[in-house]
């Protein structure tokens, strides 16, 4: 099969177009023929998180496809069902944390840039109908994070007053329109002006220039919750916006993972610091659940061949896209 894999040189510069063994489904697994794909941050980190001594990897956490083969035992999927990866390994119960051995699709097993892709049954669920391939590709990961940061960490619902920095990537376009569905009054910043219009067009009340002067920009408004994926840039501003007793949700650091915050304002102001990653597979289907009642959908910046991998990784690194970069694999 062809596939996007990491292997012998550390970075970038081992990620290879080429051919890999079809891999065949064990016990309790299916095997899925991939007809799309999407990108994540995640996959920048990858190649470097992976050894070069190591055997190739196939990258890639997000996928959609059909199932064309399943190994003994599998009991709620079979040959052609539609589905898209769950690419939460081993934590399939909503908890606190995820449980001891949890991982995800890509690393440290094959990942969904390539032609097939064999998962735990449970880590492929119906794809919904409303969903376009493209759409279902490039869902998943992002959609996940965004819902758990939101509800199940963030508790938004309606009325809340929202806060997210930066929110014009990948997990920001599902925090908007999660945000919004739920009744929530939602601020955005952006350094791009065509990214804060985008914003506006999906839900958005408020877009904010992130060089701007926030309080002035909000009208001294404070809100409730923020949901801090950016990091050292971001992170005293957006706490300077939440009102006391106020909630931040960090899920990601993509511009450092090192904050220094004064504590005892910090503590002063009661306000509540919250971790968040991924989600398990019964928020998944939650949030699938929640998706297809107020037609969310992925907004795609771009698509690309597998065989153009590289295109699609140097736009990814750009952080240009507004929204989604989806793979085809299979048309």
């Amino acid at each position: 099969m062809k596939a996007v894999f990491h292997e012998k040189e550390k970075g970038m510069a081992g990620v290879k177009y080429g051919d890999m063994a079809v891999p065949e489904p064990r016990q309790g697994e299916v095997r899925i023929r991939l007809k799309t794909a999407g990108l994540n941050h995640r996959d920048l980190m990858v190649p470097d998180r992976h050894q070069p001594g190591d055997p190739a990897l196939v990258l890639g956490s997000d996928g959609a496809g059909i199932v064309d083969a399943v190994g003994q035992g599998v009991k709620k999927l079979g040959q052609g069902d539609a589905v898209i990866v769950n690419p939460a390994l081993g934590w399939n119960e909503n908890s606190d944390a995820p449980p001891a051995g949890f991982e995800i699709v890509g690393l440290p097993d094959h990942g969904t840039f390539a032609e097939y892709i064999v998962v735990p049954e449970e880590n492929a669920v119906l794809k919904p109908e409303y969903l376009s391939w493209q759409e279902a590709g490039a869902y998943a990961l992002a959609a996940m994070t965004a819902y758990r940061a939101l509800f199940t960490r963030g508790g938004v619902k309606e009325g809340t007053r929202v806060l997210i920095p930066g929110g014009t990537g990948g997990a920001g376009i599902y925090l908007i329109q999660f945000a919004k569905a739920a009744g929530a009054t939602v601020y955005v910043t952006s350094r791009s002006q065509e990214k804060r219009e985008k914003a506006l067009e999906l839900g958005a009340d408020f877009a904010i220039d992130s060089e701007a002067d926030w309080d002035d920009a909000m009208n001294g408004e404070k809100v409730d919750v923020v949901i801090e994926s950016v990091g050292a840039s971001t992170f005293n501003k957006a706490l300077d916006q939440l009102r006391k007793g106020g909630t931040i949700v960090a899920f990601g650091a993509s511009t450092g993972d090192t904050v220094n915050f004064n504590l005892r304002k910090f503590f002063y102001g009661q306000f509540n610091f919250l971790g968040s990653t991924m989600a398990s597979t019964d928020e998944l289907h939650d949030m699938l659940k929640f998706s297809e009642k107020h037609n969310i959908r992925p907004l795609i910046d771009r698509s690309h061949t597998l065989a153009d991998f590289k295109a699609a990784f140097d736009y990814l690194e750009s952080a240009d896209m507004m929204g989604k970069i989806a793979l085809t694999i299979d048309k």
